[in-house]
């Protein structure tokens, strides 16, 4: 990266409009021909709320991911956790540093406020050179009825630890509460 890049830290109501709607053509085209259909109004209120990073170059953003608080159960334990939202490149700058750049900063902030970082991908080869680790349990929502099995969510969650991890089991059961859209 040279010096023309920048890495904004911002909480969601310190965003502009402008740098809104711009973080948002850019999550819709990075997300254009995903196998899950592409990028929702529910992903993007799923990354409101918390701490954005947003890497721009001479005023056009190349990068995004956000980080937003989330009480997650890991075999009955609640766990404060990092959750990692909106992580996108445009596709015209993939593979040139600038998703890796902007998580070292996601994983500074996660190790620095949460007890663990969790995010879910189809992309783990990407996120495990960086330290994230796949989670190996079964996968589980909880629901107005009680807890429901994700069975399609396990082997796309993955996890950083943190120093102020507690001691968890990756192949214990791991439960979000429930949101619409995609609930991980």
């Amino acid at each position: 990266m040279t010096d023309r890049h920048a890495i904004h830290e911002l909480h969601t109501d310190q965003l502009t409009a402008r740098q809104i709607a711009r973080i948002r053509a850019l999550l819709w085209a990075a997300f254009a021909r995903d196998e899950h259909g592409g990028f929702s109004d529910d992903d993007w209120d799923h990354s409101l709320g918390g701490t954005h990073f947003v890497l721009e170059l001479d005023g056009k953003v190349l990068t995004h991911a956000s980080v937003v608080e989330r009480i997650l159960y890991v075999a009955g334990v609640a766990v404060r956790t990092g959750y990692v939202e909106a992580v996108a490149t445009l596709p015209d700058e993939q593979g040139k540093g600038h998703g890796t750049a902007v998580m070292r900063k996601v994983d500074e902030l996660i190790t620095r406020d949460f007890a663990l970082g969790v995010l879910g991908t189809g992309s783990q080869g990407f996120y495990e050179r960086l330290g994230w680790r796949v989670w190996r349990g079964p996968s589980f929502v909880r629901t107005s009825a009680g807890e429901a099995a994700t069975p399609d969510d396990d082997g796309y969650i993955m996890y950083l630890l943190t120093p102020s991890s507690p001691a968890l089991d990756p192949a214990a059961s791991i439960v979000c509460e429930w949101r619409p859209g995609d609930v991980w």
